[in-house]
């Protein structure tokens, strides 16, 4: 991950990125660079428990797509890697009339809820030896509120304006720690608005934006 006072770059997936991305060791590769800086084969391989050949593999197919890259800096034929970009986004609307990429992108967004799921049951597990300071803040939290798509959009945005806001405030404070952030918007009533509108009648539904 790049330092606070760097900016704070991402890449777009397309098609293929997806289908390359979406593999479980890749994923988690990617992750470690991003969260932890650079890095060689040999020391993700030990890091995430699988062999350095395997870890070289998939290093040169992330870096295929712009998604690590070589450092330049190892030493011999040690390639120190790292993560070529800050985070990665995509639109779902690009891959309609791909299924091997659609199937990717479900893959990787199903393990994405199995990331967030070992990492909050991490933090359950280590919390109780935390300052309450910190206890009192972290965790989990949701909400429900009633938006039109363009209004979700603008949330989204505004959002994604107040992480980059926070992303450089505590630098230079010895108490700050980096913290890990999740946004996930899904619909309360999963059925399709048009199902949905002939189970009601087309009746507008009630307002709920309070704390849960």
């Amino acid at each position: 991950m790049s330092e606070a006072s760097e900016e704070y770059v991402g890449i777009r997936l397309d098609e293929r990125a997806v289908r390359v991305l979406a593999h479980p060791l890749r994923s988690r590769l990617l992750s470690r660079l991003r969260t932890d800086g650079p890095a060689t084969a040999t020391e993700l391989a030990a890091q995430l428990q699988t062999n350095t050949g395997a870890t070289s593999y998939h290093l040169r197919a992330l870096e295929s797509v712009g998604l690590v890259a070589d450092t330049g800096e190892g030493a011999g034929k040690r390639r120190l890697w790292r993560a070529a970009t800050d985070f990665h986004s995509w639109t779902d609307s690009d891959f309609t009339g791909d299924p091997d990429a659609r199937t990717a992108l479900d893959w990787l967004q199903r393990d994405y809820v199995r990331q967030f799921a070992a990492r909050a049951e991490q933090w359950h597990d280590s919390a109780s030896a935390w300052p309450a300071e910190w206890v009192d803040v972290l965790g989990q939290s949701d909400t429900v509120v009633t938006v039109t798509p363009e209004q979700a959009a603008g949330l989204r945005d505004e959002l994604a304006a107040l992480f980059d806001r926070y992303r450089a405030l505590g630098a230079d404070d010895p108490r700050s720690r980096r913290i890990h952030l999740y946004l996930h918007a899904s619909p309360l009533d999963p059925r399709p608005p048009q199902d949905a509108d002939e189970h009601t009648g087309g009746a507008a539904a009630p307002s709920a934006d309070d704390d849960r």
